[in-house]
């Protein structure tokens, strides 16, 4: 497979790498040209990958609208990677952090079958949420991470979260300065899953 994809790549063709998330891939707040995933598309470009960046978040999107369409995405974009922010929104109305963990499994295998590599990223909800619920939604992403053997980013906001001059006026949604600091954070985790022409 790596080897088909350098002749592609030799060819000039590039790969495809799909970010599935909600909101905050989504550049909710701020339009898309502004969000994390467009730095990301520069940054790939600048160090001379040649990767396509398909977003298909969806503000709102949880891990169960996630496993719904995941095979569609798969079918329609074929992506080398898959870049995976999902389960923000399913903290935030409170549901089971067990079912969620199921829903992220579902859609990594799939991305696995499709050939895909996965690169997880973990989010955190709010503190007002219970330190014992909270904990269990995080920790649903390492603990995931290390059975199915998949590389994940620790919390992208890290850092950003608090800092009111990072935050949009809801507190939950990173503002546009924020964005190529979570793209950095990405970056970091991403590189090692990429191929590239010397």
């Amino acid at each position: 497979m790596k080897k088909i994809l350098i002749i592609l790549m030799v060819c000039g063709l590039p790969a495809t790498i799909v970010i599935y998330g909600d909101s905050i891939s989504a550049a909710y707040g701020i339009g898309l040209d502004l969000g994390w995933v467009t730095f990301l598309q520069k940054k790939l470009k600048a160090e001379g990958y040649n990767y396509d960046v398909s977003n298909e978040s969806i503000s709102g999107e949880t891990t169960a609208g996630g496993v719904a369409r995941i095979d569609g995405v798969l079918a329609a974009t074929k992506p080398k990677v898959l870049i995976l922010e999902l389960g923000a929104n399913d903290g935030l109305r409170g549901l089971s952090p067990v079912i969620m963990k199921q829903n992220l499994s579902m859609i990594i295998n799939r991305a696995h079958q499709s050939g895909a590599k996965v690169l997880l990223i973990s989010m955190r909800i709010p503190p007002n949420y219970g330190p014992r619920y909270t904990e269990l939604f995080y920790q649903t992403y390492p603990a995931l991470a290390k059975t199915l053997k998949i590389p994940y980013v620790p919390f992208i906001l890290n850092d950003i979260a608090l800092n009111k001059k990072l935050m949009q006026g809801d507190g939950l949604h990173p503002n546009a300065e924020a964005q190529p600091l979570i793209a950095d954070k990405i970056w970091f985790y991403l590189q090692p899953l990429l191929v590239t022409v010397q």
